[in-house]
């Protein structure tokens, strides 16, 4: 298990500093406790016997059982796991660490109830999948122009995009192939951490109205180089070029292809190269909006769109995009760029006219679906998810399993969000606390607790997380944990009330609403 933090439950254990983080911030553990610790993280999901650990801890040296005991009541103190329902003792065989373990850099990792952003948390290595996968690594922009990087991620994410359309691989998401920008790895270690056989890296270098483009396909078990390919095009031939390389690699991968998939469902290009500029600047800042939910990259994100679309009106993608930022508008109650009670309708109609001019985009049905849900028109939506799915087997979006939730299917959600993790290992911080939300629903607030915690870690300034996070200690009876979580989502959107929760307002059963309000009630929200 590689990184510099292991990640459990509500704690993080940080392996470069030494020490344990919690929810009431650091635990402090003698040298040979946290040793313990580590190898029963690291070997978390199995029992570990005594020899082992006395082995792994004190390597060359004859010590007694109770050395060992007094460190697992140690951990266990830390842990505040005098139940050992974390760490479990199995008679006359050892110890389980019963928990699920993820990994990251300690360097930006937070105590999972820590009020800061966080860096999404690398998933344990997946198991490679019994199809041909593949990530697409953000080519290198070879300039020397740090701007032009915008430029780089957008072939780079087009290219990902023609092979998800393809159902015989596994196509891993940009957020997660992207954590490797800018990093020297070993595509070896890039296939352990993300799951994957093969990896696509490159580079491209753009100089007036010329660019080239070099790409390779490495077998990631190996290390093998399968394929390489250089091409020297005008900057206006850059579609085709993704498109051949996206052609090459699934014949050099997939044994046997759809003829319905080897149409081109990239969204038609738009009519002059500025539009497709002014999209990939966009594009590159909205990437950032994700992250840093800051009012001012969503507006300048927009802002790009519009000149998208004051070239090339009938530019899809840019139509499905600026749908979307409606939305955020919407959610957020920011009325800077529109008035606020406008904002969904013209999400809804950007949306649909993304449809009308690319009926097989998947991102257009995605913004229709997003749009639909919030109209309450919840079966209208679900049918548009899953044409995007139809459209785009390796679609990684977890707007649909939030959308579910909202329509009433929370265990459905749950079961959604599995194959969206194992495209996106590294996923974004909405999906653990969407995952939270939909436990929420089923009432087993336990198992909600942990997610809801991650997702308010690494992304503190979500105000809807601290919302859900509140309502659900609440329902657990920890008052005092509520009250502090909804004074800081009540900081973020001061408009917020009970009556406001727009869940409750648009989910579909009144019983869901209700059950959400009513956590929300118990931890003191004004009506």
């Amino acid at each position: 298990m590689t990184g510099k933090s292991l990640r459990f439950e509500t704690f993080t254990l940080d392996l470069e500093r030494l020490c344990l983080h919690g929810p009431s911030g650091r635990a402090d553990l003698r040298p040979k406790s946290f040793e313990v610790l580590r190898y029963l993280v690291e070997n978390a999901g199995r029992v570990v016997t005594k020899d082992e650990v006395l082995s792994a801890v004190w390597p060359d040296v004859t010590v007694s059982d109770e050395s060992l005991t007094q460190c697992i009541r140690d951990v266990r103190r830390a842990l505040g796991d005098e139940s050992q329902r974390i760490v479990k003792t199995v008679p006359r065989r050892g110890y389980l660490m019963d928990v699920s373990v993820s990994v990251g850099d300690a360097a930006t990792a937070q105590p999972p109830g820590a009020n800061k952003a966080a860096v999404a948390a690398d998933a344990l290595p997946p198991a490679l999948p019994d199809r041909p996968s593949i990530a697409v690594l953000a080519f290198t922009n070879m300039s020397g122009d740090p701007s032009q990087d915008y430029f780089s991620d957008g072939i780079t994410e087009d290219i990902i995009t023609e092979l998800s359309r393809f159902s015989e691989l596994l196509v891993i998401a940009r957020n997660s192939s992207f954590r490797y920008k800018g990093q020297s790895v070993d595509v070896r270690q890039v296939g352990r951490e993300l799951g994957v056989r093969y990896v696509l890296e490159g580079s491209i270098r753009r100089a007036g109205d010329r660019v080239r483009i070099s790409a390779q396909l490495v077998d990631a078990v190996t290390g093998a180089h399968r394929w390489a390919e250089r091409y020297d095009r005008k900057v206006e031939d850059v579609f085709a070029v993704q498109d051949e390389v996206a052609r090459t690699i699934v014949a050099v991968l997939a044994v046997h292809v759809n003829k319905a998939e080897t149409e081109r469902v990239l969204a038609t290009p738009p009519a002059t190269w500025q539009a497709y500029e002014h999209y990939l600047r966009a594009a590159d800042t909205l990437v950032r909006y994700h992250s840093s939910l800051n009012k001012d990259d969503l507006l300048q994100g927009r802002r790009g769109l519009r000149q998208v679309l004051a070239i090339d009106p009938n530019y899809p993608r840019a139509h499905a995009a600026l749908s979307r930022t409606y939305l955020s508008l919407w959610v957020h109650r920011w009325d800077d760029d529109c008035p606020w009670s406008a904002a969904l309708e013209r999400a809804y109609q950007s949306a649909r006219e993304a449809v009308r001019l690319a009926p097989n985009l998947p991102a257009a049905h995605v913004a229709l679906g997003w749009a639909l849900i919030w109209m309450r028109q919840h079966e209208a939506a679900i049918a548009e998810f899953e044409r995007a799915i139809g459209l785009n087997p390796n679609l990684c979006d977890p707007v649909f399993a939030w959308a579910l939730v909202f329509a009433g299917e929370p265990e459905q959600a749950i079961q959604t969000l599995k194959p969206h993790m194992r495209l996106d290992p590294f996923y974004q911080p909405q999906a653990p606390w969407w995952l939270g939300g939909a436990y929420y629903m089923l009432k087993r607030y336990a198992e909600a607790l942990p997610h809801l915690h991650e997702g308010v870690s690494r992304a503190p300034n979500e105000a809807v997380s601290h919302h859900w996070l509140a309502a659900t200690y609440a329902q657990l009876g920890q008052l005092d944990k509520a009250r502090a979580e909804a004074a800081e989502g009540l900081r973020i959107d001061h408009w917020f009330t009970i009556g406001q929760a727009l869940f409750a307002r648009t989910c579909k059963r009144p019983e869901d609403g209700q059950h959400f309000q009513d956590g929300l009630r118990k931890a003191g929200y004004p009506e």
